[in-house]
């Protein structure tokens, strides 16, 4: 039995972005173009009854920032399209990294007054790492912008891959015409309003060349000559280039009028790679034995990138987003979490639209479904109807800011703990508990996840805490090569040790030399800034 036809109309990306570079909306424009919502709603408008349908926590309301990565599904052109919308702020970033373990290829939105920034620099590079195919959209070109030339040339130094223009500005700001397609040769012609459909704006072929050069005039004959100069100097476009993330095509466009969105959403079906192959860990007596698991095979198997708690206030539920990397699922299925070997027995499997969910009737390898469950589930479990596998590849890093969590309420203990047991699953922050006692510490990798804990524990959990400031300023994780040297070291620091929210052995430092002497003093024990997955810690020493 195989799914190939399944696997084949599946579209699985994320959206990255620098904040404020118009992510958000492009991803309302997306849903509005595809049919999925009827009306989208402005990022800005915070006041307004309307929100973005992709932003919705409250904290993200009142900020008008996404601090949470949220899931959509749409239909376009007989294509499932599972869209991630990423949160662009930087203390957010670990969020935004697991989401990118989750995608077959990423969409970034450049701020074409502001070319590259400090977050997508740092998004760039994880895709890099795993090879992921980008599709490159220059945005907000209705406004006083760079020279489109400048910004492909940033974009390829930035990225360190050339860049391949899909479609072209003539003019900008205020002289902002529209763009010109190189697939199908021909300009569409701009008009602002963010009510537009594709089919409202005017679409003119390029072989009217007497008409476009009167109409548009010296801005035609600019962005003529530019187009010139940049289709030379760029490379045709390879699909095999592109897929091993070795060139990027580029769009121009407005998000918030709509425009130049729809040659973004046909490119995610004509270009987008399908769901690709995912190694696998199989364990076979107890040796790890390395297994590619194709997305058509029949077996279910998937993977937990992001579990988010609370996301109906009414039911106080959990919910474990999975990204399916084979088979199919149907209702009912026996499914088991392979690090506990215990079974999953979810009281709902949905697919979503942001907020709004449907049941699931049937999904396939690419689609991102949720397990509505109470616990048992953690960021980085493999999922299975059956099979030993183990998908390996979510980050978790060492924080780097830490507080110390006081309740103000002492009667509130049992909540505190239920709701830091939570937020640390849901990998919303890190938190540590000292194994002599005292406070729960928390740590983040950046401040403002402080400020969104703190603001969930009361809103969620109904528990007033206050943050101070610890003696720690990072941690890393320790394995050993044999119980006897773990617990010599647990020995000699028993103040320094703490377990994660995975029950994972940490190791507190207040100096980076911390780490150093002791590991100049034990050296048979390995420190670990990084940690892929429940119980497992990887990365260099260090």
């Amino acid at each position: 039995m195989t799914y190939a036809n399944e696997t084949r109309r599946r579209r699985t990306f994320a959206i990255i972005s620098h904040p404020d570079a118009g992510k958000t909306t492009l991803t309302e424009k997306l849903l509005l173009f595809s049919g999925a919502i009827q009306i989208a709603g402005s990022v800005k408008a915070r006041k307004a009854s309307r929100h973005a349908t992709s932003d919705w926590m409250e904290i993200e309301k009142q900020r008008g920032i996404s601090v949470a990565s949220s899931v959509m599904q749409m239909l376009y052109r007989d294509h499932v399209i599972n869209l991630l919308d990423t949160p662009g702020h930087k203390d957010f970033s670990e969020d935004t990294y697991r989401v990118l373990t989750a995608v077959d290829s990423a969409l970034m939105v450049i701020d074409a007054a502001n070319g590259v920034e400090a977050q997508t620099r740092r998004l760039i590079e994880v895709c890099r790492q795993r090879d992921t195919p980008i599709i490159t959209f220059v945005n907000k070109m209705d406004r006083e912008v760079r020279d489109p030339l400048d910004i492909l040339d940033e974009v390829e130094r930035e990225l360190g891959m050339p860049c391949v223009p899909m479609t072209w500005p003539v003019g900008q700001g205020k002289s902002f015409g529209g763009i010109i397609n190189l697939r199908t040769q021909a300009m569409t012609v701009f008009d602002s309003g963010s009510e537009r459909l594709p089919q409202d704006f005017e679409t003119i072929p390029l072989t009217e060349q007497a008409q476009l050069a009167e109409r548009f005039g010296l801005e035609w004959q600019t962005a003529m000559d530019s187009m010139e100069l940049a289709t030379g100097a760029s490379p045709a476009f390879d699909e095999a280039a592109f897929l091993a993330g070795k060139q990027t095509p580029v769009f121009f466009g407005s998000g918030v009028n709509n425009f130049g969105v729809m040659e973004v959403l046909d490119a995610l079906v004509d270009l987008a790679p399908p769901p690709r192959p995912r190694t696998s860990n199989l364990l076979v007596n107890k040796q790890p034995v390395v297994k590619e698991i194709q997305p058509e095979d029949s077996a279910f198997s998937g993977v937990v990138f992001k579990v988010q708690a609370n996301m109906d206030a009414n039911h106080r539920d959990r919910i474990a987003f999975v990204r399916m990397a084979s088979g199919k699922y149907t209702p009912g299925m026996k499914l088991k979490v392979q690090r506990t070997g215990k079974e999953l027995r979810p009281t709902s499997v949905v697919t979503f639209l942001s907020q709004r969910r449907e049941a699931v009737d049937e999904a396939y390898a690419g689609d991102i479904i949720g397990f509505t469950t109470h616990g048992g589930v953690q960021l980085g479990d493999t999922i299975t109807d059956g099979a030993n596998l183990q998908f390996t590849g979510l980050p978790f890093f060492a924080p780097e800011l830490f507080m110390t969590v006081i309740l103000k309420n002492p009667l509130r203990t049992k909540q505190l703990q239920t709701g830091l047991d939570q937020l640390g699953e849901e990998g919303a922050i890190q938190v540590f508990k000292p194994e002599i006692g005292g406070p729960m510490l928390l740590g983040a990798v950046g401040q403002l996840q402080f400020e969104v804990v703190q603001h969930r524990l009361k809103a969620e959990y109904d528990c007033d805490v206050r943050l101070e400031g610890c003696q720690y300023t990072g941690a890393r994780w320790i394995t050993a090569d044999t119980p006897a040297e773990l617990r010599e070291f647990t020995n000699a620091y028993p103040q320094r040790m703490s377990l994660d929210a995975a029950g994972t052995l940490a190791y507190l430092c207040t100096s980076p030399y911390d780490v150093r002497l002791a590991q100049e003093r034990f050296p048979k024990i390995h420190f670990h800034p990084l940690r892929e997955h429940a119980g497992l810690a990887l990365g260099s020493a260090g």
